[in-house]
This record gives C-alpha cells, sequence and structure tokens, in this order.
C-alpha cells in the first residue's frame, strides 16, 4: 500500500499520519505494523512510530493478509436490520449461540456472519472474523452489534467500556412488581459455587453493574418490565432481576418455575428466559452519526405476555 504524506502531516507522529492516508487501518493496527517493520521509506524500513513526520514523504506499507479464524463459513439465515462498510446490525433468534465454544463449534452467529461477510471482511486486529465486540445469551433474543473494520471495532469497544452505548431489554419477570420503577446497583463476578453463574458480590469483589428497571404492566403472577442498563455485565439483568426477588420467567439458572406458569410454558413450548434485547443505540464510530435501532418482540414472547395478561 502505497502512502504519500504531504505538508498537513508536517509535525504529526508517524502512527497518526500514516492512519491518516491508510483507509481502514486503525491507529493501533498501524502502529503495530511500523513496529514490526512493514513501512518502508527511501531508506528500508521506518520501526519507530513515534518519529514526527516532515511533510512530503512516501511510504510502502505491507498489511499481511489475514490469518483465517478457525470457525467455518456456514448458510444460516442472519436477520440484518443495518448494514454499512464498518458494521452491522443483527437482530439475533433466541437459541443463536455468538461464539464458536465447546459443545458449539459450529452453528453459531460467527459462522454465519464468516458466510455474510465473505472477502468484504477487513481483517481485526490481524484476524478475519466478524468483530464480536458485546454478546447476548444463547437463549437471550435481540439486537446485536458487529464490527466489520479496525476502526469500528476499536470505536465501538470503547464506548461500551465508557457504557455509553444505549440498550434496552424487555423481560417478563416473576410474581408482581410492586414499585412503578427502580434501580439495581450491585457488582457482580462469578459464583463461588458455580463457575457457570454470575453472583452478586460486596463491593470491591466483582465489577459495578447498574440496572434501571421500570414496570411495563402487572401480569398473572409476573411483571413486563423495561429494563435500561447503565453496564454490560455478563448475565446483568437476569442476576439483577432474581436479587429483587422477581427472576424472569422461564430462567433454568437464577429462578424456579413458578407452580403456576409451569403448565402454561410447557403448553407454549417456551423454555428459555424472557428477555429480548429491544434497542440498541450508539455513535458511529467511523461517520459520528446517532444510530439507533429497534426490534419487536419475538413471537413467543409476544405469546407468553398475552397469555399472562390479567
Amino acid at each position: 500500500m502505497a502512502i504519500s504524506l504531504d505538508a498537513q502531516h508536517a509535525g504529526w507522529r508517524l502512527d497518526r499520519a500514516v492512519t491518516d492516508r491508510a483507509g481502514g487501518l486503525s491507529r493501533e493496527r498501524v502502529k503495530k505494523l511500523i513496529s514490526q517493520g512493514a513501512l518502508e521509506g527511501p531508506d528500508g524500513p521506518v520501526r519507530d512510530p513515534a518519529i514526527k513526520v516532515k511533510g512530503h514523504e512516501a511510504f510502502t506499507l505491507t498489511v499481511p493478509e489475514p490469518t483465517p479464524h478457525h470457525a467455518e463459513p456456514q448458510d444460516i439465515p442472519l436477520d440484518i436490520t443495518y448494514e454499512d462498510d464498518h458494521l452491522l446490525v443483527v437482530d439475533k433468534p433466541a437459541g443463536l449461540v455468538v461464539h464458536p465454544a465447546a459443545g458449539n463449534l459450529d452453528g453459531t452467529l460467527v459462522n454465519a456472519l464468516l458466510h455474510h461477510c465473505k472477502g468484504r471482511l477487513s481483517g481485526i486486529n490481524g484476524v478475519a472474523r466478524p468483530g464480536i465486540v458485546h454478546r447476548i445469551d444463547k437463549d437471550t433474543s435481540g439486537l446485536l452489534v458487529i464490527a466489520k473494520t479496525d476502526i469500528a471495532h476499536e470505536g465501538l469497544a470503547k464506548q461500551f467500556a465508557a457504557h455509553s452505548i444505549d440498550r434496552r431489554y424487555i423481560a417478563v419477570a416473576s410474581g408482581l412488581m410492586m414499585a412503578g420503577e427502580g434501580t439495581v446497583d450491585a457488582p457482580l463476578a462469578r459464583s463461588s459455587a458455580n463457575r457457570k453463574k454470575m453472583a452478586v458480590v460486596a463491593e470491591g469483589r466483582g465489577k459495578r453493574a447498574v440496572t434501571h428497571w421500570t414496570k411495563i404492566a402487572n401480569l398473572k403472577g409476573a411483571t413486563q418490565v423495561e429494563c435500561r442498563l447503565e453496564t454490560g455485565r455478563t448475565h446483568q439483568v437476569r442476576v439483577h432481576m432474581a436479587h429483587l426477588g422477581h427472576p424472569l420467567v422461564g430462567d433454568p439458572f437464577y429462578g424456579r418455575t413458578r407452580k403456576e406458569h409451569r403448565e402454561l410454558l410447557k403448553r407454549l413450548e417456551f423454555s428459555r428466559q424472557a428477555l429480548h434485547a429491544a434497542e440498541l443505540g450508539f455513535i458511529h464510530p467511523a461517520t459520528g452519526d446517532r444510530l439507533s435501532f429497534e426490534s419487536a418482540l419475538p413471537s413467543d414472547m409476544t405469546e407468553l405476555v398475552a397469555a399472562l395478561h390479567v
């Protein structure tokens, strides 16, 4: 890749100037490539990303082919809410695992994305795979944003770290919640009794987790609620609602199915936690535009809510 710098770059750090000319590569990626000797000037490789640019200089940047990801592309249908050259937003159905792992080596969202994106995926940190910036549980439905470029990956990751992403979930919690709204500010960590589960722990022992909830409707032995996440920890909504004494209907990990709901769930063939990622909003890392997306309740949750209406 030919890199031509001009007078406007004079005084800039080399990595910043090269990034300005190497469209689609993040500054961190460029910095790493320079340190590895991938940038050549008239006198050979330039390995110091911090040197100052004089202006009107020419370089050649060699970007290695992305290392193939171990997952195989699979033709799995995707419900794509939005897509451009940098990212896409997927409406994930319940039951679809996000990442290949033991017990789910294929048939995942990553396998589907590798097929959908084909050769249009840029290497994220040198690996040809969709940029999974965040996840939702296998049996939670709803919106996920996927990064296709380094710039998108880094920009979205920074927003998630800064807790500036808008995330709204719709859930059905067991029992009638008396208050109309509230906030759970309780740190989470791996459960000492079961490493597959998360648990509310004492201050200083886990990561801060904050969920703001609002009642939508009273149901038969349950409450439909909206949960807005200030932070995004593993199983956050599920654990926080159970912490309030109102575990999600159908949640096999954090609550027992109430006797009055057992036959109904069986009849509806509803075998997951009643949780849906209904809204996702963020700043587009490449354009700076504010984007916001909504997903309607899937049919299984719609049927559940209708069956539980008072």
